[in-house]
């Protein structure tokens, strides 16, 4: 059965329903899509995840640590909650941190037309991943320095998603802060944040995406 995926207005009302394909075509209609990001509990390093080759758009492109669309009924972090043990084979709770919308290009294959969540979660990075071969070909884990430095060295090779949530997680609301506020204080640095904000330009212009809502 063909998936399906929330359509949205500009303040993230739900205005009806499309095959999830159709809303990744150059002319992709607005929809709703969560970004996660995951945390060593210890060190505060973030894992990010590597694109499957056989993704339609950005594959092989590093992302945050996954991606993808709540369901109708779902939050922007239960639908990630739901969604992480099938990309990497565990389970933790999800924060809900800020939204963005934001609308970006893939060469003449499709685009990107979301508001996107950003969420995030805490895991021990000793835990058993299992990452789903079909979505994720690699993992890494990285200081803010070392990506900050990477981001700066090579662009194009991260999804622009993740960049605008990075370069935004300074929007993450007090709830957030009180729960993870020494992990959001390593990353949400004037470094990490004009380097994810440069990277996001390669991408796509500053007026081509915004921050949405805030926790």
């Amino acid at each position: 059965m063909a998936e399906h995926v929330i359509l949205v207005d500009a303040d993230d009302r739900q205005v009806g329903l499309e095959e999830k394909v159709r809303c990744h075509l150059p002319d992709g209609r607005l929809h709703r899509a969560f970004t996660a990001l995951l945390f060593d509990v210890g060190g505060g390093e973030l894992m990010l995840a590597r694109r499957s080759p056989s993704k339609m758009l950005w594959p092989g492109s590093w992302d945050g640590t996954f991606a993808s669309h709540p369901r109708e009924g779902e939050t922007y972090a239960s639908s990630s909650e739901r969604r992480m043990p099938e990309e990497l084979g565990l389970r933790c709770g999800m924060e809900y941190l800020f939204k963005f919308e934001y609308h970006a290009p893939y060469k003449d294959v499709g685009s990107e037309n979301e508001i996107c969540g950003t969420v995030m979660g805490t895991v021990d990075r000793g835990a058993g991943f299992e990452p789903a071969a079909g979505e994720i070909s690699e993992i890494r884990w990285v200081s803010p320095g070392e990506l900050a430095e990477d981001m700066g060295r090579s662009p194009a090779d991260y999804c622009p998603w993740m960049l605008i949530a990075l370069h935004l997680l300074d929007a993450s609301g007090p709830k957030a802060a009180g729960r993870h506020g020494g992990i959001l204080r390593r990353w949400a640095t004037p470094e990490v944040k004009a380097r994810a904000g440069e990277a996001a330009a390669a991408h796509l212009p500053e007026s081509r995406w915004r921050l949405a809502g805030c926790a």
